[in-house]
């Protein structure tokens, strides 16, 4: 079928075209968190990527390099050759770039775009581009390793006087009374479940964030810009930080916090998920408080974030204290929450990330110590395989289980 711009792209009989604006996250279990289903989604999304076409489009002349980082199933490094481009270099972690080959093929520009399967943080290209685009986000800018990998390429890959895209997101956030909303998710179906008490569950709960369309009529204040990513610039942290405060001049009822960006992908060119523009394949964040809190008119609001990317994922922590109007030294609320405690911890699994601890050596740890030194001495998978059917027969009966193993195995080093 015919794509956006005249791409062409490969369904299955069986194959549904996503809807642009479906609630559904694009995150899933491939390797990056996409699903294809995910990248079809963003691609049919007008509010997104008509944005994206025409900054491109104004980005690329004759015969320009380009970098696509992330580029799943190959939409921008087509579009990229259509606009006039002579060399494309594409980059995704993801096997979803097999896709992305048979598209170039199928869109006639396969002998433009090397595909190359990787983090561009760990690639080496052989010369410098004049374009930079990529689209690394989640529900918000601040997803996995977003932040460090655009500063790398515009480092390593980005021709002095070169143009990326985009160029900035900028993060706000307000006040939202939703009890509809707070009670289905937060409260009601844990309070008592065929006559069952399941509350305990409730503390994990409202320590985590959901994607949810928020409605401007939720507003219980003025949003307020929470964060700007730049960027053209050099970051020395991917950790942000930022405190909000408002004095409120409604009554009324707050659940939470509403989290949403604007980006500008080139000068004059860019699009916003705020909850008052057409709905985005983004969505909003809903960032729960530990209970509801009436808010009187002078209250004063004080909501401190923080988002400190841990490993390859963002701990996210809200610190929430509402001020009684009347009497500044009166609190309403002191809430601490954090995405760290949204997840059930036992005091084994807390004690097996201490210091102090020492960690076993099971026979898992083994097979893995047997399976890299033989990955480190060259060895293929079928030799790998025979060597750990070999030596513990117990955990793989036929060789076929070890190769399996190994393979999966390998796949986290690739």
């Amino acid at each position: 079928m015919k794509g956006l711009t005249g791409l062409v792209f490969r369904l299955t009989p069986n194959s549904q075209l996503p809807t642009p604006n479906s609630h559904q996250d694009v995150m899933n279990d491939s390797i990056q968190g996409y699903t294809i289903s995910g990248y079809g989604r963003m691609i049919v999304d007008p509010q997104r990527t008509e944005p994206y076409v025409r900054a491109l489009k104004a980005a690329i002349k004759p015969g320009a390099v380009v970098l696509d980082i992330g580029t799943g199933t190959g939409f921008f490094a087509v579009l990229a050759c259509n606009f006039g481009a002579s060399k494309v270099y594409a980059i995704e972690p993801d096997d979803a770039i097999v896709i992305a080959k048979q598209v170039a093929i199928d869109n006639h520009c396969a002998d433009k775009i090397e595909f190359i399967q990787g983090l561009s943080s760990q690639i080496d290209l052989p010369e410098r581009v004049d374009v930079i685009i990529c689209d690394l986000r989640g529900v918000m800018p601040l997803y996995q390793h977003h932040l460090s990998e655009i500063a790398d390429a515009r480092q390593r890959h980005l021709k002095p006087g070169g143009v990326q895209i985009p160029l900035q997101d900028s993060i706000w956030g307000t006040l939202i009374s939703n009890a509809d909303y707070y009670t289905q998710e937060y409260s009601s179906f844990w309070e008592d479940a065929y006559g069952c008490n399941l509350s305990a569950n409730r503390q994990f709960l409202v320590n985590t964030w959901q994607k949810h369309r928020l409605e401007p009529e939720q507003y219980l204040a003025s949003p307020q810009l929470w964060q700007t990513l730049d960027y053209t610039q050099p970051r020395d942290s991917n950790n942000v930080a930022a405190t909000l405060n408002w004095t409120i001049e409604q009554p009324g009822i707050v659940h939470g916090l509403g989290i949403w960006f604007d980006t500008v992908l080139a000068e004059g060119i860019g699009f916003s998920n705020a909850p008052d523009r057409p709905e985005c394949i983004y969505g909003n964040a809903f960032v729960p408080l530990t209970e509801p809190v009436d808010l009187a008119v002078g209250d004063r609001v004080t909501v401190t974030i923080k988002a400190n990317l841990v490993g390859d994922d963002y701990i996210w922590s809200w610190y929430t204290q509402v001020e009684t109007g009347t009497d500044p030294h009166s609190l309403k609320a002191d809430f601490q929450q954090s995405t760290f405690l949204s997840v059930p911890r036992s005091p084994k699994s807390l004690q097996q990330r201490s210091d102090s601890y020492v960690p076993i050596v099971n026979e898992s740890a083994k097979i893995d110590a047997v399976t890299l030194n033989l990955m480190t001495a060259g060895k293929s998978l079928g030799e790998i395989a025979h060597q750990l059917h070999q030596q513990f027969p117990d955990r793989f009966a036929t060789v076929a289980k070890a190769q399996s193993y190994a393979a999966d195995l390998a796949r986290q080093y690739r």
